[in-house]
């Protein structure tokens, strides 16, 4: 049988993508979807407020950490199915750089842990799949 649709149109998700000295703040995520698995942090952006206010926000309330320089490093589609492969979820997720300011991150808000990872440190956790390609992007566009 068939879930029922829990989304009618697609969502914007922000993700904040907050390098520093080739690591990202990454947090594992307390609620579904994807509990259990390490991303960027992030959430639904909130009417009124910009993409850009948005990471800021979410950074902040999940981790803890000051950032500024919000710059759009990509845009992502995460689409979930039911068993017969009907979309129930889908969020547009724009993935935000941002520049570290402040803060060391700590698990608040819909974080269970936080920390700081770099590519090669994926191995030793469940990442959600786009997380090592977002990183390599963003570590790309710092040295461009």
């Amino acid at each position: 049988m068939a879930s029922p649709l829990v989304f009618d149109r697609p969502r914007v998700g922000i993700l904040a993508v907050v390098p520093r000295d080739g690591r990202f703040v990454l947090v594992e995520r307390a609620k579904a979807p994807a509990q259990g698995m390490w991303g960027f942090p992030g959430g639904s952006q909130e009417l009124g407020e910009t993409v850009m206010e948005a990471a800021i926000r979410e950074l902040a309330e999940e981790t803890g950490i000051r950032a500024g320089d919000p710059q759009i490093l990509t845009v992502l589609d995460s689409i979930h199915r039911d068993e017969a492969g009907v979309p129930t979820i889908h969020y547009t997720l724009v993935a935000v750089q941002l520049r570290w300011l402040e803060g060391e991150g700590e698990a608040a808000d819909d974080a269970k842990s936080a920390g700081w990872f770099g590519p090669d440190d994926l191995s030793a956790i469940p990442a959600l799949p786009a997380v090592r390609p977002l990183m390599l992007q963003a570590l790309a566009a710092l040295s461009a």
